[in-house]
């Protein structure tokens, strides 16, 4: 039996999603949290096998990210699966590198997140085709892609953020904020932050 976590800020989203995993003879949802502490306290005991987790929980709360690292800490045996409505390259590299089990979109099969719960749960990555194609298309075009902390700063930016406040927010001086957005720039062929922005929009690089 996998003992599964669902973690999002929308009781109605969480009732529907239980509903459809309760079709399924090898599944328990044992539990259901809307945030980020709510999901630590109920990992702890290491009941959970994976914890599928929202990347939103609401605004000026703990997201997603947030969530799948204190669930780690608390319960390094528990796999996190993302599951999520956005698809940003920004969002998955984030999730990725924060050591999500697996990524997955909202609009996927019901036998797709089925699929991505037991790939999870036996230990393996759980990331479909179509963004593992994404992934290694971006190691393949390493030197062109932007890397993990300009999609960052660049998705921040976007927030309308000056450049003392992205300092700021991401502990770092303005000189290295201006770095990363000159290198952001160049490789999306933009001469301004607007324009950068933009683009990185309409490549699906980001989200705003």
């Amino acid at each position: 039996m996998i003992r599964i976590l669902l973690v999002d800020d929308h009781p109605v989203l969480r009732h529907g999603v239980r509903s459809l995993l309760d079709t399924q003879a090898d599944f328990e949802v044992v539990a259901e949290a809307g945030s980020l502490e709510e999901a630590v306290g109920l990992v702890g005991d290491g009941e959970v096998d994976v914890a599928l987790v929202d990347l939103d929980l609401g605004a000026g709360r703990p997201n997603g990210i947030d969530t799948l690292w204190a669930i780690r800490r608390a319960q390094s045996r528990t796999r996190v699966l993302i599951f999520t409505a956005y698809d940003s390259d920004a969002d998955i590299v984030r999730a990725v590198e924060a050591g999500a089990a697996g990524y997955l979109v909202k609009d996927s099969r019901p036998a797709e997140l089925f699929q991505a719960i037991r790939i999870a749960a036996s230990g393996d990555p759980a990331i479909p085709a179509p963004i593992a194609a994404r992934l290694a298309d971006r190691i393949q075009r390493s030197d062109e892609a932007l890397t993990a902390r300009e999609l960052e700063v660049l998705a921040l930016a976007a927030t309308g953020l000056s450049n003392r406040d992205l300092a700021r927010e991401l502990v770092v001086s303005e000189a290295t904020v201006k770095t990363h957005l000159h290198h952001a720039f160049t490789k999306l062929g933009a001469d301004n932050r607007q324009a950068a922005v933009a683009a990185a929009v309409k490549r699906g690089l980001i989200r705003i």
